[in-house]
């Protein structure tokens, strides 16, 4: 993942409201959300090459969502653990647990932000921020490949985006994957300097990011009704941005 919108507790319908956008390498095998067969309590998209999720759902109202840290020349620690395996744990420990886990464990993984919760609480944590996991209080919160609210173009983009939505009288989830389709690119006069240098900054800075070799491979909504129904859309994409395959599943807590 590496874009992502969480609005929480700001709707009195939606409680829950995840808009986001995984972005990686075309030829990195990925099976589609849905529900898993060997863990039928788990809802979402699944990384082929290591096992582990970018954004996960379960049917107890779990959920969690990761996107790695741009650190430029930084090497991951050796024999590092991947890092879609904390996605699951956020979904399946228990949160005291989790909440010790994180900081203890936090120097066998490459740079990473994880944000999970369920219908109740909403939690934040970074191995790169050198800060204890936070509890977040109600709001709505941008994430790319920095620090949480870090104000990158594209998350002030999707930002703006997201507010002019809240303000319609009666949105519609669905609406923001429009927002998400965004592929004009900031200024270079807005770039970050990330240490990757100035045409990858280019070229990573649209909300949608369309590459021969990387890019946008799906964006996701994941929302939680007032009546307690979840539902996690998604839409996959090709290197050209064409719509290869949309997945829409529902269930009730």
């Amino acid at each position: 993942m590496c874009l992502l919108a969480l609005i929480w507790q700001q709707l009195p319908d939606c409680p829950l409201l995840l808009a986001t956008n995984r972005d990686e390498f075309h030829r990195r095998p990925t099976q589609s959300a849905n529900f898993w067969t060997e863990h039928p309590d788990r809802i979402g998209g699944r990384d082929q090459e290591a096992g582990g999720s970018w954004l996960l759902a379960t049917r107890q109202g779990r959920w969690a969502a990761l996107t790695n840290v741009r650190e430029g020349g930084r090497q991951p620690p050796p024999e590092a653990r991947t890092r879609g395996d904390l996605v699951i744990k956020a979904t399946e420990l228990p949160f005291q647990q989790l909440l010790e886990e994180l900081p203890k464990e936090q120097n066998f993984y490459a740079g990473y932000n994880l944000l999970w919760g369920d219908c109740r609480q909403a939690w934040y944590f970074s191995n790169r921020t050198g800060k204890a996991p936070q509890l977040l209080e109600p709001g709505t919160y941008l994430l790319s490949n920095a620090a949480l609210d870090t104000p990158w173009p594209k998350t002030e983009k999707l930002r703006h985006s997201v507010k002019a939505w809240m303000a319609q009288q009666k949105p519609q989830p669905q609406q923001l994957f429009a927002k998400l389709a965004d592929e004009n690119p900031a200024s270079d006069q807005q770039l970050p300097d990330t240490g990757i240098g100035l045409d990858w900054e280019r070229f990573l800075s649209p909300v949608f990011i369309r590459g021969e070799d990387y890019g946008t491979r799906a964006s996701t909504l994941l929302w939680l009704e007032s009546n307690k129904r979840m539902t996690l859309w998604e839409r996959s994409f090709n290197a050209h941005a064409e719509l290869l395959q949309e997945q829409r599943l529902q269930w009730r807590l």
